[in-house]
């Protein structure tokens, strides 16, 4: 995929950054995660159904959903604290795999022009422990294939 998803882990610190482009507008990009029925169909790894309990993205929303795959299921919840449209995004995140462990996420949505955005993300967490923990679940797989589904996405829906 051209537009391969870079994730840096840096030592000693508890964060992880990402970025990823996408040939699609910022508002195409910033919609796919704003709208549910369009997020239930990207956020994540293959071969997972998405579940969403609810799911509000504006500024004092929050969310709950649960992927699962036959008898697995893992169920993801947070708050948006800060949400301005087609530009950027706050949220907690947290894993019931790892309760008690809330990481920061902010989301940045760059407009590069021609229809190009670059999604940035900075996201923290309490301790170097959980962030190690976040960084070898897999994590950057499941995103990696998480943002290949929003491309194919965008690619069938657009804004206008």
């Amino acid at each position: 995929m051209s537009n391969a998803l870079k994730v840096t882990v840096p030592d000693g610190a508890p964060f992880i950054d990402f970025e990823r482009e996408f040939d699609y507008s910022v508002a195409d990009v910033f919609r796919a995660h704003k709208e549910p029925e369009l997020v239930a169909q990207w956020l994540g790894p293959r071969g997972l159904t998405m579940d969403i309990d609810h799911y509000d993205f504006r500024t004092g929303g929050s969310y709950r959903y649960t992927h699962s795959r036959g008898d697995e299921s893992y169920g993801f919840s947070g708050v948006f604290h800060t949400v301005r449209e087609n530009e950027f995004a706050v949220q907690t995140f947290e894993f019931d795999g790892y309760p008690d462990v809330v990481s920061i996420e902010f989301l940045t949505f760059e407009d590069l022009g021609n229809g190009r955005t670059r999604l940035r993300a900075h996201s923290v967490y309490p301790t170097l422990e959980a962030r190690d923990g976040m960084a070898q679940s897999g994590m950057e797989d499941g995103m990696s294939e998480g943002y290949e589904r929003l491309e194919e996405l965008l690619s069938s829906v657009r804004s206008h």
